[in-house]
């Protein structure tokens, strides 16, 4: 068993978060804390390094750091410290379930003829918290009027719903800017795990958008200059520039160092371009004001981070959703379903010793719940969704 194990305890932090920092299963950071097995895909000493930045984040001292690769007697089972022998393959990991689908017979029970939780159609779809409210209007001021913002949350936050909300208003509206969106289907930060995003392809993006006839140069000196002076021209004509940046976690270091020197990119006192990141967690341990290499990216970069609905809101969330499918609430649930959903997307936790609840309502994680119990309720001739169908789930 490795020290970092103990150090983790020690520090309040637990392994799922290590897992979703590092984007690793349960199961390899498991094999790795109790075995000393560390993944065959993944550059050892890499992987070393961003593990000690997770340490140092968490508040662990310089002495556990540099020990914490040190391997360490597993304790025997009637040691004062059991949970230590216990393998963690599920005791940290959020009770979340994966995409569930309202099945024909739970449409027909409940008498509905959409799904309130499917994919978006509109804009009047999107349910606006104030919070995400902020949100939204802080996104379109920035491709508006120029800054450098990274939005970031857990999956199923709505963090790709925004984007595209983003995109269909300055549609809908007409305003002058330029959304330019780099292509990230196969976008990783290492060449081991994937294909990079280089800011030569987010070069060549931007040209493809702002001058799409122009035949871009074969030198990147000449490319980038090429680029300067289409941006200038287009700028002088009226249009400003919006770089959206989606999985911008799996962005190299290198390429968000150059992210810097895009927005660089000026005419006078006016900025050529401004820039839109969109990533999960992972981003905030590049993004970290320890990592030197990133000082000039943090100190330009505001974040916003898309905290999960508050317990208060999740009737709200629940009653709009629903009424967008032309259902009222009351006929699919009851109060106490309700809080039983809050309940089982919650979790007690630890963190720098003291307690705290780490919560998971999100819209997906609280969409797929509430399907699955619709689903459970609709096959056991229930009409209602109560306390006891969410905890059957």
């Amino acid at each position: 068993m490795l020290k970092l194990k103990k150090i983790l305890q020690e520090v309040g932090r637990p392994q799922r978060a290590l897992a979703e920092s590092l984007n690793l299963s349960g199961a390899s950071v498991a094999q790795l804390l109790n075995h000393g097995q560390w993944p065959r895909s993944l550059d050892c000493d890499e992987l070393q390094g961003r593990i000690r930045v997770f340490l140092t984040e968490a508040g662990a001292n310089d002495s556990d750091i540099a020990n914490a690769f040190e391997e360490v007697d597993q304790p025997c089972a009637n040691t004062a410290d059991p949970a230590l022998n216990e393998e963690p393959s599920g005791e940290d990991e959020p009770m979340l379930l994966p995409k569930q689908t309202l099945l024909p017979n739970t449409r027909k029970a409940f008498g509905l003829l959409r799904d309130p939780f499917s994919d978006l159609q509109c804009t009047q779809d999107m349910w606006l918290s104030p919070e995400i409210r902020y949100v939204r209007e802080f996104m379109y001021q920035t491709a508006r009027h120029g800054g450098f913002l990274a939005v970031v949350g857990q999956s199923g936050a709505g963090k790709s719903t925004l984007r595209r909300d983003l995109v269909n208003r300055i549609t809908e509206n007409n305003d002058p800017v330029i959304i330019i969106e780099p292509y990230v289907l196969s976008s990783e930060d290492s060449e081991a795990k994937g294909k990079p995003l280089k800011s030569t392809h987010i070069a060549e993006s931007m040209m493809a958008a702002v001058a799409p006839l122009e035949k871009v140069k074969s030198s990147p000196e000449a490319r980038f200059a090429q680029l300067h002076k289409a941006l200038k021209e287009s700028t002088a004509a009226g249009y400003r520039h919006c770089l959206v940046i989606e999985e911008a976690h799996s962005l190299p270091v290198s390429t968000l160092k150059h992210l810097k020197r895009f927005l660089e990119l000026e005419v006078g006192f006016t900025k050529l371009i401004s820039i839109i990141m969109i990533a999960q967690t992972e981003l905030l341990m590049k993004l970290s004001e320890r990592n030197a290499d990133m000082r000039e990216v943090v100190q330009r970069c505001e974040r916003i981070d898309l905290e999960p609905i508050a317990n208060e809101r999740l009737g709200e969330f629940l009653k709009f959703r629903f009424e967008r499918a032309n259902k009222a609430l009351g006929e699919i649930i009851d109060d106490g379903g309700i809080q039983a959903i809050a309940e089982r997307l919650s979790q007690p936790s630890k963190r720098n010793g003291r307690d705290e609840t780490v919560s998971s309502l999100y819209p997906l994680a609280i969409g797929n719940l509430v399907v699955a119990a619709m689903n459970l309720a609709a096959k056991l001739g229930v009409p209602m969704i109560t306390a006891d169908i969410v905890k059957g789930v």
